[in-house]
């Protein structure tokens, strides 16, 4: 019998939602212009009433780059965490947002999560996943 890890990203369980509030290193899985997966080391915040995961970027960085090139329909983009047993993905299409309000949105849920405001930086944009699909287990 085949075991299911599957959850909705708009409505996931208790134990999935708790453990991404905890603090955790998590990778970024982008795709760069030749189809190659570029995965970096990034904070994420999840946010399953809007579906959308976030991470914060310089507009300079690799990512960011990888995300622009996938032009106006995003990028296919994944955020992974593990801890032990447990583990988490976070799938679905990645933009790269600019505007004010988002970012200090964006910062606002790291701090919260991470527990330290980051740094000013007047290059920072913030990559939003909107969110497709979710796996693992809490």
């Amino acid at each position: 019998m085949a075991t299911s890890y599957s959850i909705d990203p708009g409505s996931p369980d208790e134990p999935y939602l708790r453990f991404w509030r905890e603090r955790h290193l998590c990778t970024l899985t982008t795709p760069r212009p030749d189809g190659t997966p570029h995965v970096v080391p990034v904070g994420v915040t999840y946010d399953p009433a809007a579906r959308l995961a976030r991470v914060i970027a310089n507009k300079s960085s690799a990512k960011v780059g990888n995300v622009l090139a996938a032009g106006p329909e995003g990028a296919r983009a994944a955020v992974c965490q593990v801890d032990g047993k447990r583990w988490a993905t976070l799938e679905g299409r990645a933009f790269v947002r600019t505007e004010p309000e988002r970012i200090t949105e964006a910062e606002r849920r790291y701090a919260e999560r991470y527990g330290r405001v980051p740094s000013p930086n007047p290059s920072r944009v913030v990559i939003e996943i909107e969110l497709d699909r979710a796996m693992g287990r809490g």
